[in-house]
């Protein structure tokens, strides 16, 4: 059988390695949109870049011999899940989102939870502030309408000009982040409010609790909408709902 790994995350690094341990005979290809030049090594063959559209998987999924699809794409992929569910019904093949759990406010937090990126720019207000973006890169340039701030950026690879205003700090960093840490830098560059997108996870979950130590705001970006599809929240849950649809069977036949 062949899987289709739509990439882009944790989970999807950690399901190329579960598959490569418990399951080897799968043919598995993972799918990277291209953002990041640098991405995680991978066990697993790797195509990078997209499909054009519906069609363009529709017609990958035929000449690969595609069997199942398990969507493994960040939180705030808001097209590739909608033409993952349209082209996997189309060619009548098996989809599986991999969905990790949002973040939830706890007691302490001082949440302001946004739509989009664009509200969250204007909810910095007028007056300058020193603000901690954790958003990446592709979606910088919304910031660019508030040029008064102080921004400290954290992305993986360089921004370039995607911020063209006055105060701009960029750290190239790729998580998992800890809390002592993230305070200290908080601490030291004098951050007043963190923008975050509520990705959820573990990996970068650290600023959100130095946030609550330190009694700092939180913009809180809500996901996009998703498809309606069979959703699992961990990995190794993909390999039971592979056996479930009648696509795979283990040695010990479950």
């Amino acid at each position: 059988m062949t899987v289709l790994i739509l990439g882009g995350t944790s989970e999807a690094a950690a399901l190329d390695q579960h598959l490569a341990e418990q399951a080897p005979e799968i043919r598995a290809i993972i799918s990277l949109a291209g953002h990041t030049v640098d991405p995680r090594p991978s066990n697993l063959p790797v195509r990078v870049g997209g499909f054009g559209g519906i069609e363009g998987l529709r017609q990958y999924l035929r000449e690969e011999g595609v069997t199942a699809v398990v969507d493994a794409t960040h939180p705030f992929a808001a097209i590739m899940p909608f033409n993952a569910e349209h082209a996997c019904k189309a060619e009548n093949v098996p989809l599986l989102a991999i969905r990790r759990e949002p973040w939830q406010p706890q007691p302490g937090d001082r949440w302001e939870e946004v739509p989009d990126l664009e509200e969250a720019a204007r909810a910095l207000g007028p007056k300058p502030r020193h603000v901690f973006l954790t958003i990446g890169r592709l979606e910088l340039p919304v910031f660019a309408d508030a040029p008064h701030h102080h921004y400290l950026v954290r992305a993986i690879e360089p921004i370039g000009n995607r911020l063209p205003v006055p105060h701009v700090k960029v750290i190239q960093q790729r998580g998992p982040f800890h809390v002592d840490d993230e305070e200290a830098l908080l601490r030291s560059e004098g951050i007043e409010v963190v923008v975050s997108k509520n990705s959820g996870g573990d990996g970068t979950a650290a600023k959100l609790v130095a946030a609550r130590r330190l009694g700092l705001p939180v913009i809180m970006v809500e996901r996009p909408p998703k498809p309606d599809v069979e959703t699992v929240a961990h990995v190794d849950q993909v390999l039971p709902w592979l056996v479930a649809q009648g696509l795979f069977v283990t040695e010990r036949g479950v």
